[in-house]
């Protein structure tokens, strides 16, 4: 199975698991590593953070739906966890969610002599970000960006 499509399939068999208990997805990967694969589950939810009793609780609902229906032919480990505080910015809903965060952003290019810059996150259009870097306005292609994520700044 491709990898796109076991992750879609993986997302319809966690939704009703999610959603019962009051969690949402935020991402969901599934990679091989060396010689071997990987099903990351990430999970959030509008208040406060993810413990590890809901990742232990996902985890178990999702292994025995995923034991049920057997949608992966490779063998593989999986993996749930919290979305994180420097959580990856992927779908467009994360972005307009974070609008006005600061984000560490890395870019296939340099900008201003860096490949790293952190900036906050003024808007979001078609695939296409705005942020202010240092007072200057930037608009980005995320095509150009190897990943946009939040900025954790003490």
């Amino acid at each position: 199975m491709a990898g796109r499509k076991t992750e879609q399939i993986v997302e319809e068999l966690l939704l009703p698991i999610v959603d019962g208990m009051g969690l949402s997805i935020w991402d969901i990967e599934f990679v091989k590593e060396g010689p071997e694969y990987f099903l990351r589950v990430y999970i959030d939810k509008e208040e406060g953070g993810i413990g590890i009793d809901e990742c232990e609780a996902v985890s178990r609902a999702l292994s025995d739906e995923l034991d049920r229906v057997d949608p992966i032919e490779q063998a593989y480990m999986l993996e749930v966890s919290s979305a994180g505080m420097d959580r990856q910015l992927k779908k467009e809903s994360d972005f307009l969610r974070y609008i006005g965060h600061d984000v560490d952003i890395k870019l296939y290019a340099p900008i201003a002599g860096s490949k790293e810059i952190t900036a906050q996150l003024l808007a979001y259009q078609d695939k296409t970000i705005t942020v202010d870097y240092n007072g200057q306005e930037l608009t980005l292609d995320l095509s150009k960006t190897v990943s946009v994520r939040l900025a954790v700044i003490f």
